[in-house]
């Protein structure tokens, strides 16, 4: 144990060192970019003066010819200098953004929860074990694994962690997928990048959608759109006469036609208030599918047959998705009232964009949804690789089929290396149960999360924190955090028994993968004596079910159980006390525990002890 330990600090202070020595090495070329800048700044302002004062000079003696040339030649000089310090500045922006990007993965190896962008919620009701196993929330495995930049990109990570077991053969692809990208950093990268350029805003799939089903009954607008631009035409040709004193001020009487018809017709209100501000959304997204479209066209690889899905149309999605911004842009000038007020009175212009609009619903409200499910699979996909080109001492799980689950060297990713201790475990076969005794503080709760956040992990596809892990298709079920609720009126004991109960229900359907449960202090919310009873009763239920797990318990007297109970092994964590504290090591070891320190530790906090007489 202590030699994996030492490898994988090893090697975690081998990827860090190179993530810290790509920071330097960025941050060098961005001030020699940003010297460069501010040299080109400095050029393009004296050849703006040099050629304002030897033009204004050859004018003013009247060489005219000369003064022309002079002008053109400058002019050509500046913009070309204006050209280059466009292009350098690009490059620049796009080393800050890299740079931040390698800020965030070295963030996310040293768990530096500061330098990681926060949390993003989802939206899931109750769950059976997330809440248990920190895989939602702030500072949680999802918090660490999300490098996503749209919404069905963060779902689809989360979905990927919540839903367990999933379909072996999507399993396969989707780990074949993640391992591929986890040896194409620069791909990875770029993809942030590219969606970093365009903004901060995250991409909004859904409202996207929303805006491309929301039906707009306008069975008119194919006949008053060309009668408004003929309208604003004639207005506007008329007013020109007017203004040129070629004929009276017809233009009122076009102008009021326009009027009227326009306050008359639905303009598409409803539409084009929800489209405002959308533009900078779907033009990330255009950006993001032309990256990918790209990698499509190689094919032979997981990511081409990924993104195979964009190159089934007969014009790029990229385009078709760059025309819609454009479209959306135009609506988004509701948000300026002045300007919006101006535009609709010299041209039909809600008209006319509703008019688009309508066309590109009907061209890809259905390829849409396909388009942004490629994209949230690639971003999951890119996610689990970073986490596994970031941790290369993890190992690749492996589906087994007899064996329930086994692994070495098992750890808890949210621990930071140099203070995680790894354990072992085995569960030959379905029905075999640990139960699991030991003093306060001593591990028995992370344990059981290390082996389901792990779990979770090698379900998702991605690499888990041991030196091997083997297991077959398992459903996961915890009762480690249960809280009360006052608005369902469940006391803490009766919330505890309904998810018990959900357990052993899960375990009586043996048509089903087996169900790994993990349980903390079982029936913890009663009595002594009641909880005994009860725990005898449950455990035994348990064993003769369809699954597998660990159940802890401060009960020293519940260890006997593995005499009745032939599948059931004891185990135990245990401390010592060294300098008047208390002191933990962390390993599992067998049997039941020889100690308890409750009352060590009430007495060490200065709380007063009475201890009986001894008989």
């Amino acid at each position: 144990m202590v030699d994996l330990i030492v490898t994988s600090d090893h090697t975690n202070t081998r990827r860090e060192h190179t993530l810290t020595r790509l920071l330097q090495r960025g941050e060098r070329l961005h001030r020699r970019g940003t010297q460069a800048s501010t040299r080109f700044s400095r050029w393009r302002g004296v050849l703006f003066l040099v050629g304002l004062l030897i033009t204004v000079t050859l004018y003013r003696l009247e060489q005219y010819d000369a003064g022309n040339w002079s002008l053109l030649l400058f002019v050509i000089g500046f913009l070309t200098i204006a050209a280059y310090h466009n292009r350098l500045e690009h490059r620049i922006h796009r080393l800050a953004l890299w740079s931040g990007i390698k800020r965030q993965h070295l963030g996310r190896l040293r768990l530096d929860w500061n330098a990681i962008p926060p949390n993003r919620p989802v939206q899931s009701a109750i769950h059976l074990y997330a809440h248990d196993l920190d895989l939602l929330g702030p500072r949680s495995l999802l918090h660490l694994l999300d490098t996503t930049t749209s919404t069905q990109g963060h779902d689809r990570l989360a979905s990927w962690l919540l839903t367990q077991p999933p379909d072996e053969q999507t399993w396969q692809s989707r780990h074949r997928l993640v391992k591929e990208l986890t040896r194409l950093t620069g791909f990875r990268d770029r993809l942030n990048v590219q969606a970093r350029l365009t903004g901060e805003a995250e991409i909004n799939g859904q409202r996207i959608e929303a805006i491309l089903r929301h039906h707009l009954h306008l069975p008119s607008l194919r006949i008053v759109l060309p009668i408004q631009a003929i309208l604003a035409a004639t207005t506007l040709i008329l007013g020109l006469g007017t203004l040129l004193n070629l004929m009276p001020s017809y233009w009122m009487i076009s102008f009021g036609l326009y009027a009227v018809i326009f306050f008359q017709t639905d303009q598409g209100e409803e539409l084009l208030e929800h489209a405002v501000g959308l533009h900078h959304e779907v033009e990330k997204l255009g950006t993001l599918l032309q990256f990918l479209e790209q990698r499509a066209q190689k094919p032979g690889s997981a990511l081409a047959a990924t993104c195979r899905v964009l190159l089934e149309t007969d014009k790029a999605p990229s385009a078709l998705i760059r025309r819609l911004a454009w479209v959306l842009h135009g609506v988004s000038v509701k948000a300026h009232p002045l300007v919006h007020l101006v535009l609709n009175a010299l041209c039909p212009w809600d008209l006319f964009f509703t008019f688009r609009l309508q066309q590109f619903q009907r061209r890809i409200q259905h390829l849409l949804p396909l388009w942004l499910d490629c994209l949230a699979e690639v971003e999951a996909a890119s996610a689990l690789a970073t986490f596994a080109y970031l941790h290369p001492s993890y190992t690749w799980p492996t589906p087994h089929r007899t064996e329930a689950l086994t692994a070495t060297g098992l750890g808890h990713p949210l621990i930071p290396a140099g203070k995680r201790v790894t354990n072992d475990i085995a569960f030959a076969r379905r029905g075999i149960l640990y139960l699991i005794t030991g003093s306060n503080m001593s591990g028995k709760s992370t344990f059981l999360r290390t082996i389901g956040i792990n779990l979770c992990l090698a379900q998702a596809g991605a690499p888990v924190c041991a030196k091997t892990f083997a297991w077959t298709w398992s459903r996961l079920a915890c009762c480690i955090r249960v809280n009360d609720s006052l608005d369902a009126g469940l006391s803490f004991f009766y919330a505890e028994v309904k998810r018990l109960k959900s357990i052993l229900q899960a375990t009586e359907d043996r048509e089903a993968p087996p169900v790994l449960f993990l349980i903390d202090e079982i029936f913890k919310g009663t009595n002594n004596r009641e909880r005994l009873i009860g725990s005898r009763a449950y455990v035994r239920a348990l064993a003769m079910g369809n699954g597998y797990g660990l159940v802890t318990t401060h009960d020293l007297e519940l260890a006997d159980l593995d005499q009745s109970i032939p599948a059931l092994t004891n185990s135990h964590f245990q401390e010592t006390v060294a300098a008047g504290t208390l002191q933990f090591d962390y390993t599992l070891r067998p049997g039941p525990c020889p100690t308890t320190n409750a009352l060590r530790i009430m007495e060490l906090e200065g709380l007063p002890i009475n201890l009986p007489p001894p008989s």
